[in-house]
């Protein structure tokens, strides 16, 4: 394959590995990336007729950095494995971005749970593109990392180690980059996750960058997995109140960027992805049909957050490793009204709130109606999937209250597809492939409403690159890397 068919954007039949994320690790070390200087650069056309060079200058701005840069960031989700090559140049005072080479390789590391070394080997291909893109003069100072997501953690503890230590054993000994900070290979907290998310976003969207405009706005970044949801912003709080200010906790993160300290709110709810909430609501409908009698003998259930006439076969966790199947039905009451009012109860806007004021869930957070009122929104990963089809590919912003919108006309079934979008056969295929697609619909417009408690007029843009750059952790992960201590193999 040629080096431009390699570099982003990539082919439509790319799919977002996801695995969700685990808890936070007790004790764990916090990365370095916490607290770091970074001014940003522009990003740039995809033409480079050498490797070894840039076209942007002829000499580093600092005699001690080599001309170009490059970085090397493993993504180990559930269901296969990619790496991004990232290249920056070091013709500012700090390393700018200029493009990523990608390669994805299945199936994932949690598939080899028997064999580390046989998971560690599943990513040669990826490190050997890796070899042939960096020239060989840059290898031994272009710094690797692996973070895997809970796919992998949920092998258990003895298991996922040996597969990181064998992984991290291979980096070592079969090839020549070095490995990058304390934790090279590592389950990666989701925490971790979220910011490394609002990084590229703001990057790619020049909000963070020393070269910035001053009074430009910064998005908050709402990352919806299939396991876990994240939300990170910069909340603004009324300087003349006192106790107006944001709360100590895991939550809190300072980062330097350029010139300004940005102090953001992030946090990752575990069990909140979109997976996750389709078991929770199938779990809650089917427990309140048994409680009223309404299941039927061969254990079909009405379930309103299925479009009307149609059906789906799940697995229900009843609990002590007793599951159960189970066909749900939204025979002729499936409705986004009565769907919503069960993402009611899923959201658990009543649970005890410790430190006020709190989203969902008893998890404290800053309002976004007093603390980011003015602020853009920016929603990725399932949020994408789901509603792209949907508006178009010319549509990238909208209204919260469109997603109702959408929800509604969902939910009502077939006849209202047809009307719809009757004459787009690739969103009818969607539509007819995914059943729980009113159930999607339904708690996306419940996280964002009632959970977050955005306005129903907030403008909100779903992306899933930028400038042909994925939007997502990685990138961000990898400028932490660079705007670092730079160490090299000797």
């Amino acid at each position: 394959m040629s080096f431009s068919n390699l570099i982003s954007p990539r082919s439509q039949n790319y799919q977002r590995l996801e695995g969700g994320h685990g808890p936070s690790r007790a004790g764990a070390k916090r990365f370095a990336w916490k607290k770091f200087a970074i001014a940003a650069a522009v990003l740039i056309g995809l033409s480079d007729p050498d490797h070894s060079k840039t076209v942007h200058c002829t000499v580093p701005y600092k005699s001690s950095l080599p001309l170009v840069q490059y970085a090397l960031m493993i993504d180990a989700g559930s269901t296969g494995s990619r790496i991004h090559i990232y290249k920056f140049n070091n013709c500012g005072p700090s390393a700018s971005y200029e493009y990523e080479v990608f390669k994805m390789t299945q199936p994932g590391l949690s598939s080899f749970a028997k064999s580390p070394s046989d998971a560690a080997r599943s990513l040669d291909v990826l490190l050997d593109e890796a070899v042939k893109t960096v020239p060989e003069g840059l290898r031994k100072c272009t710094p690797v990392a692996v973070k895997a997501t809970a796919g992998l953690r949920l092998l258990g503890a003895t298991e996922s180690q040996a597969i990181l230590d064998a992984v991290k054993t291979r980096l070592t000994e079969a090839y020549p980059f070095p490995l990058f900070g304390e934790e090279p290979v590592v389950i990666m907290d989701g925490k971790d996750e979220g910011v490394y998310a609002w990084i590229t976003a703001n990057y790619l969207l020049n909000t963070i960058r020393a070269d910035s405009p001053k009074d430009g706005l910064l998005y908050a970044v709402l990352d919806l997995g299939g396991a876990s949801t994240q939300i990170v912003f910069e909340p603004q709080f009324d300087s003349s109140k006192s106790d107006s200010q944001l709360e100590e906790g895991d939550h809190k993160y300072e980062l330097q960027f350029g010139d300004k300290t940005h102090v953001l709110y992030q946090h990752s709810y575990l069990g909140y992805g979109l997976m996750q909430a389709r078991l929770s609501v199938h779990k809650l409908v089917n427990f309140m049909a048994t409680y009223r009698g309404t299941s039927k003998s061969d254990n079909v259930i009405g379930n309103p957050c299925l479009a009307k006439g149609t059906k789906r076969e799940v697995t229900l966790d009843l609990g002590a490793d007793n599951k159960a199947k189970a066909m749900m039905v939204g025979e002729d009451i499936g409705s986004f009204e009565s769907c919503n009012r069960v993402m009611e109860l899923v959201m658990a806007k009543d649970a005890i709130c410790e430190t006020k004021p709190c989203s969902f869930n008893g998890v404290y957070q800053p309002s976004i109606l007093d603390t980011f009122s003015n602020g853009k929104v920016l929603l990725l990963s399932y949020f994408y999937d789901r509603l792209s089809p949907l508006l178009g590919p010319s549509t990238t912003t909208l209204n919260i209250s469109t997603i109702a919108t959408l929800a509604s006309q969902v939910c009502e079934g077939k006849h209202s597809w047809e009307e719809h979008w009757g004459p787009e056969p690739g969103v009818m295929e969607e539509l007819y492939d995914r059943p729980e697609y009113c159930l999607d619909l339904t708690f996306m417009h419940a996280l964002l409403r009632l959970g977050y408690e955005f306005v129903a007029d907030q403008e909100v843009m779903i992306e899933k690159k930028i400038d042909g750059t994925e939007l997502g952790w990685c990138l961000g992960a990898s400028i932490a890397m660079v705007g670092g201590e730079l160490t090299c193999r000797v």
